[in-house]
């Protein structure tokens, strides 16, 4: 497997209940050059307690503390900023909850090493993709979100707004993370456009997103408005 430095960037925020075995989970599958940093939004229930516990044993399991839940757009730029810092070479993006499924991280990596990728996206509405447990309503709302980024966008990238990513080094210095001004799942969207207006090559690989197996769901209406209509303000304000 890979020699590339890795990291996998996983926030948190109140999942005591999977955060034991979803960081188990994905030591399985990925190469002894990968490490995971836990970005816990300062989490009641203990989540970053079991998590500094863990790491006393496995110097690849690192945790950044933040004092509040300040949403996943700032825990996913701290968490790039951390890792390009201490020089990986591709950075992750992945849930805590299961809806990503650590066996496709074999999948990614298979993909990195074949060297014609400048950022790996897992998508739900490629070939071999799919969704599992969302109720009809939320499946149309989210193929919805992902046709209308594509046709306002005119990019044929097939899930904007999937959240299981992997970027290369270059990517990420190169999109000026600084300025990045969406939140939520209109980060995603924001990522990708700005990479694909500098002409990196993105490839989409399926995966099964599963619904949360433990805790409670952090989707709210306010994120999903933004993803819809924040894509039109993205395309006005985005220069290359």
């Amino acid at each position: 497997m890979s020699a590339l430095r890795s990291l996998i960037c996983v926030p948190t925020y109140n999942e005591a209940d999977n955060i034991a075995l979803i960081i188990q989970e994905i030591f399985r599958f990925v190469p002894e050059s990968c490490d995971i940093l836990i970005v816990d939004d300062g989490s009641p229930d203990g989540t970053a307690e079991i998590v500094e516990r863990l790491r006393v044993q496995n110097s690849r399991l690192h945790i950044l503390n933040r004092t509040h839940k300040n949403g996943l757009a700032a825990a996913y730029l701290a968490a790039f900023n951390w890792g390009l810092q201490r020089g990986y070479d591709w950075i992750f993006e992945m849930d805590a909850d299961f809806s990503h499924n650590p066996r496709h991280l074999k999948e990614f990596f298979q993909t990195i090493e074949n060297g014609n990728s400048d950022a790996v996206l897992g998508s739900r509405y490629v070939k071999g993709g799919g969704i599992s447990n969302w109720s009809k309503e939320r499946l149309l709302l989210s193929r919805c979100g992902s046709i209308y980024a594509r046709s306002i966008l005119r990019y044929d990238l097939k899930d904007w707004t999937g959240g299981f990513n992997a970027w290369s080094r270059k990517v990420l210095e190169a999109i000026d993370l600084p300025s990045i001004q969406s939140k939520g799942y209109a980060f995603q969207i924001e990522l990708k456009y700005r990479s694909l207006n500098r002409n990196f090559r993105l490839t989409e690989i399926p995966i099964v997103f599963e619904e949360r197996r433990a805790g409670e769901s952090k989707m709210s209406g306010s994120i999903v408005k933004e993803a819809i209509f924040g894509v039109l303000s993205l395309k006005l304000r985005e220069h290359v």
